[in-house]
């Protein structure tokens, strides 16, 4: 039976391919405490061990998936990064850029140092950054340097050594770097910080707090009684109690439902559908009217959906601006999500919102629609991929990045993978502002992500499999230290950088250090020792430039040490 197995795998290397993204998987998720080594090194590991059975794959597999996989991440990232560079958030996408920079130098000191091959300095870079894509560019650009194709083995073979190596400490040292000697660094109490930015934030806000005003509503029926002020609007209603958030959303005069406008007079007798917070509507309206049963006029038809805001005009303004916008009436926000990773923005009073952002709304089906209309448009599940602008945005940019322009005898070159990189940055971002064309569904967003660069890394683990032992020999424990040194050098440096030369906030700065690391794990720690989401506002402006220029690093630093 063993042998057959073995027999079968080195016949049919696309079976040791979805064994390697089975296991990998499943060991990837297992965690230990808080830890876990997540599906990329998980594969890797299973591949590696597979790999020693001697099996060969095409590389063209690898290539497939992995600018599959570039093109995901342009496309996801893409509305933060040219809103980074372009907007307000440009001075989170500089610091980014600093960081990322720093990321590059220390990897590239270690590696002379030590005397790393461009493989090993790869891998030391994806490892010890956790940027596993790296790899990717830097087998291209492997492959570019005119050498020897067993050299080219070589180092190719060294990349994953380095990388499984160095990933560990890369992932936790981070997170405990950022959580524990952040705020130290800092000199700050983070989650007094946080309260302080917090209520910074809410000024203006109403008394019971954003997140109870933008609260999913109860419908109640109330017939107006003889305490109403005579004359009182339907507008004058709403607001007569200034904090409790309150809206007419049908009425019944002489037992017919009629239509109103804002100026209409209310009337003793009239019977009302009121919106609100149940709290509001049993305090406020039970003093002018007695809650009635009327199914009829509470017939009405309710919606809650995920809109992506385009429009230019709300691009960074804040939650309470958008409260008092006429379209704002009768709609609840439930959350805010951002950037690539779907991160929860806080629902504060001076919280900004973005182009590109997806506010979670509810409220009567009319008033939904109205709000969608000025907004943006929503996002209805769909299982349909604009595979036209998918293929055609990595063709094109494949084509642009195969450009080589020879310098000093070293053939520079994008490569087709970071070519469908960019133009996956340009194609979401283009998404982002007219949602017409180039759809890509969550489900197959990360299929692209996850499989395509899980594809690639079994590849990687398989063809290197024999070769791994010997590599880590060669290596030795001096290429772990130096992962803590390329990991450790530049999160202790970030925090300080944004400090007294970005100017950041306390609140938000580790979260811009994480997202500068594109690490979301150590983010989440930080955000467990602020005991506040706050952190999150400074993260994602920062990662999607960051994910975008470790990307690339791995062809960068291949050229440096070649």
């Amino acid at each position: 039976m063993v042998d057959f197995i073995v027999t079968t795998l080195q016949k049919s290397p696309e079976l040791a391919i979805f064994a390697s993204l089975a296991l990998g998987y499943w060991i990837g998720v297992i965690k230990l405490g808080s830890f876990s080594l997540g599906t990329v090194t998980g594969t890797l590991l299973v591949a590696i061990l597979i790999g020693q059975l001697g099996i060969t794959v095409s590389p063209n597999v690898k290539s497939i998936f992995f600018i599959m996989f570039l093109f995901a991440v342009g496309y996801g990232v893409g509305p933060q990064f040219i809103r980074g560079i372009a907007t307000d958030g440009l001075p989170q996408a500089i610091f980014a850029v600093v960081v990322s920079v720093l990321c590059l130098v220390s990897v590239y000191v270690a590696s002379k140092i030590a005397g790393y091959d461009a493989g090993f300095g790869a891998g030391l870079l994806a490892g010890s950054q956790t940027i596993s894509a790296a790899m990717g560019l830097a087998t291209d650009a492997f492959n570019g340097l005119g050498l020897p194709p067993d050299k080219v083995k070589e180092l190719a073979d060294h990349m994953p050594v380095a990388y499984a190596i160095t990933y560990i400490w890369g992932t936790i040292g981070t997170g405990v770097i950022l959580s524990i000697l952040g705020p130290k660094l800092l000199g700050v109490n983070l989650e007094a910080e946080c309260k302080r930015y917090e209520k910074e934030m809410s000024v203006g806000a109403p008394a019971g707090g954003m997140q109870s005003a933008y609260r999913r509503t109860d419908v109640r029926a109330y017939k107006i009684g003889d305490r109403m002020p005579r004359g009182m609007t339907v507008a004058g209603a709403e607001t007569h109690h200034g904090d409790a958030r309150i809206f007419v959303q049908r009425l019944r005069r002489d037992g017919k439902l009629m239509e109103f406008t804002p100026t209409t007079a209310l009337q003793q007798g009239d019977v009302v559908a009121v919106a609100g917070r149940t709290e509001a509507l049993v305090e406020v309206l039970g003093k002018y009217g007695n809650e009635v049963s009327d199914p009829e006029l509470l017939d009405m038809p309710a919606e809650a959906v995920d809109v992506v805001l385009t429009n230019k005009a709300y691009d960074g303004k804040t939650l309470l601006e958008l409260m008092k916008t006429d379209f704002a009436r009768g709609v609840y926000l439930n959350k805010i999500t951002r950037g690539a990773t779907s991160v929860n923005i806080p629902i504060l009073a001076g919280t900004k919102v973005n182009r590109g952002d997806i506010l979670h709304i509810a409220g009567p089906g009319a008033a939904v629609a109205e709000a969608v209309k000025n907004l943006g448009y929503a996002d209805r599940p769909t299982n349909a991929t604009d595979m036209v602008f998918v293929g055609l945005g990595i063709l094109v940019g494949g084509l642009i990045g195969a450009i080589v322009v020879p310098i000093k005898g070293i053939p520079i070159t994008l490569s087709t993978s970071g070519g469908a990189l960019i133009a996956g940055i340009i194609i979401g971002w283009l998404r982002g502002v007219r949602p017409t064309f180039g759809r890509i569904p969550a489900p197959t967003l990360w299929f692209m992500n996850s499989v395509g660069l899980n594809v690639f890394i079994a590849v990687v683990g398989l063809t290197a499999g024999p070769t791994f032992v010997a590599g880590i020999k060669q290596a030795g424990f001096g290429l772990f230290l130096w992962g803590l040194f390329a990991t450790t050098v530049p999160m202790l440096l970030a925090p300080l950088i944004g400090k007294y030369i970005f100017k950041f906030d306390p609140a938000i700065n580790l979260g811009c250090c994480g997202g500068a690391r594109t690490s979301t794990a150590s983010v989440a720690m930080v955000a467990d020792v602020a005991k506040s989401d706050i952190p999150m506002l400074g993260y994602t402006v920062p990662y999607a430039v960051s994910n975008t220029l470790l990307t690339l690093w791995g062809l960068v630093i291949v050229l440096m040490l070649a």
